[in-house]
């Protein structure tokens, strides 16, 4: 039986979405944009599956990128894709943001890769990967740190560091003073492809309740530190079922 996978990543500004066919990409839309992700995600979604004549009755997977990234972003992809699962009867896979961005590098580099968004204020959600007989791995796990305390920690890595991320105004000088032995990949490899996303998903174990799932932010919004406070003990599943 062959394995329709629909893949969604809104984490960042770019939103991107993609139907695969067991490994084969089918179609996929890329928009590099700063909000109303809310707005086109479905319209996509429903326009490439019309194009390729495939209804929703014909997916058998959806595979989301649930974080790091931007708050609102990462909420939309994983409502949409929770949604779809749970009403489809269908699987759910839930993979990291920053893991589909690192997988842009081919597999024959031997460097320590580290993707990063921006997350303000000097900060940034990173992590660390590398190919290990062809297959990346993660070898620092993500966090939420300050860029300069990301890059004391990669500077000593004897194989070279490839640094891939979205260059912002608030990070510029820091990104113009790197390590030496830490290289900014270009580009064109800074933007997520979905296709990817349904690769690393098209193995992986799904998850075993879609409505359990929740976004990784790896930081709690304001509202949820608010909730916190005045809930002493309870979790982040407790204040999503309560929201």
């Amino acid at each position: 039986m062959e394995l329709k996978i629909l893949a969604i990543d809104t984490s960042n500004h770019p939103m991107s979405i993609a139907l695969v066919e067991d490994d084969r990409l089918m179609a996929q839309t890329t928009l590099n944009m700063v909000r109303n992700h809310s707005v086109y995600v479905l319209p996509t979604i429903e326009r490439l599956m019309d194009d390729l004549g495939w209804t929703p009755a014909d997916l058998n997977r959806v595979v989301v990128a649930n974080g790091p990234g931007s708050y609102t972003g990462i909420r939309i992809a994983t409502t949409t894709a929770k949604v779809l699962a749970t009403t489809l009867g269908i699987d759910l896979v839930a993979e990291s943001s920053l893991k589909v961005l690192a997988t842009n590098v081919l597999p024959d580099d031997k460097r320590l890769i580290v993707p990063f968004f921006d997350a303000r204020r000097g900060n940034v959600f990173a992590g660390g990967y590398q190919y290990q007989a062809g297959k990346l791995v993660a070898v620092m796990e993500d966090q939420h740190c300050a860029f300069s305390d990301l890059m004391v920690r990669v500077t000593q890595q004897p194989q070279g560091v490839l640094l891939i991320g979205q260059s912002t105004p608030k990070l510029a000088d820091e990104l113009a003073k790197l390590p030496t032995n830490v290289t900014l990949a270009p580009a064109d490899l800074t933007l997520p492809s979905t296709y990817h996303l349904a690769l690393l998903g098209r193995t992986a174990t799904p998850v075993a309740d879609p409505d359990a799932l929740v976004p990784d932010y790896l930081r709690l919004t304001e509202a949820e530190a608010q909730w916190q406070k005045q809930h002493p003990g309870q979790t982040a599943q407790e204040y999503v079922h309560e929201v």
